[in-house]
């Protein structure tokens, strides 16, 4: 009772008042070419905004802020209340009176071009370093913004926040990725990536991406999804009999019924060649990981944070042990249990004054 309590207060104390509205725009990046040589006349990339940007005395923006999503999400999914609620209203720690918020969608999730726009299965095979260089286009070309004081990322985003070190070391003051691991996707990780995509792209109902109802492989990719991001402790304590799981199932399945199968198949395929870790010594701002215990996506047990975070030259691991608190890999969307990290980390980083 007493740690619920503590953790009730440590929420209640981040509380401020509410985020500026959002604002949503497109930008497009003309005959974008992609690692495979596959091009888009024009590739659509939707983001949203809080805040507004604050130029210093040589026109240079100083308060950009880029946080990225993990895979199947999208921007907006950083306007819940255990996210924005705890970060960006007033006296917080990304207080957006203060810091300019870019939420952008990656290419093949939000609003952004994806494959169910139209060309479903005749979409380019975007990979990481396809989303991270139009994140970066978008910045750049399409904000005008030539440096950040921040970039973060949750999950898939946590990933590209080390792409981001490592290819534009001198763009930002900070980072900081949650949810991920600085290595290339082996063991587990990618045999449940390949569940997935092996799930949809085998079922004949997927019909090589022109389906024209739900193929049921989605059933078996969302399965394997949910067994491996859940937290068996959270999941029990919502559904505590046997009635309760068994309706928990239904939902999952109504759920996954209503993806879109190509959208789902070529957001995980996306992940195929990530490996930072050959070049982690190029990081060149404090970056501070955060990972929880119970994140059976990236479990602590196999020591590689541990391991890779030597290598950054101004690294920081941090593990948020299992308690009351966390929810498995979800624990990265609960601002509460690690924003006291970032508040370090903004505190540790801030410019001097001249």
């Amino acid at each position: 009772m007493l740690r619920l309590l503590l953790v009730f207060a440590a929420a209640i104390a981040c509380l401020g008042q509410p985020a500026p509205e959002p604002v949503e725009a497109d930008w497009i990046a003309r005959d974008f070419t992609f690692e495979s040589g596959e091009t888009l006349p024009q590739l659509r990339i939707h983001y949203t905004t809080l805040g507004a940007p604050s130029r210093d005395s040589a026109g240079r923006v100083r308060n950009a802020v880029l946080i990225l999503h993990g895979t199947g999400g999208s921007g907006d999914s950083f306007l819940s209340s255990n996210f924005s609620g705890v970060l960006f209203g007033t006296g917080q720690p990304l207080d957006a009176a203060r810091y300019y918020i870019i939420l952008a969608d990656g290419i093949g999730h939000g609003k952004s071009s994806k494959p169910s726009d139209g060309l479903h299965a005749r979409f380019p095979h975007y990979d990481y370093q396809d989303m991270v260089r139009a994140q970066y286009r978008l910045v750049r070309e399409g904000l005008g913004i030539d440096h950040l004081r921040l970039v973060m990322g949750t999950s898939m985003g946590g990933m590209h926040t080390w792409m981001w070190g490592e290819q534009y070391p001198d763009f930002m003051d900070a980072l900081m990725p949650l949810a991920s691991a600085p290595v290339e996707i082996a063991g587990r990780n990618r045999i449940f990536r390949r569940i997935i995509i092996d799930s949809i792209r085998t079922d004949p109902d997927w019909r090589n991406g022109e389906y024209t109802e739900p193929p049921r492989g989605l059933l078996a990719a969302h399965y394997a999804l949910f067994m491996m991001t859940s937290s068996p402790r959270r999941i029990h304590e919502s559904a505590p009999t046997r009635d309760q799981a068994d309706a928990e199932f239904e939902r999952i399945k109504r759920n996954a019924l209503r993806a879109d199968a190509n959208d789902m198949l070529y957001a995980w395929e996306s992940s195929r060649s990530y490996n930072p870790a050959p070049q982690l010594e190029r990081i060149k701002a404090p970056l501070v990981a955060v990972n929880s215990a119970d994140d059976e996506v990236n479990p602590p047990e196999l020591g590689i944070l541990e391991r890779e975070i030597r290598r950054v030259p101004r690294g920081r691991y941090i593990l948020i042990p299992t308690s009351d608190e966390t929810y498995g890999h979800g624990t990265h969307s609960l601002a509460a249990v690690w924003y006291r990290h970032l508040v370090d980390l903004l505190q540790a980083t801030a410019p001097r004054a001249l």
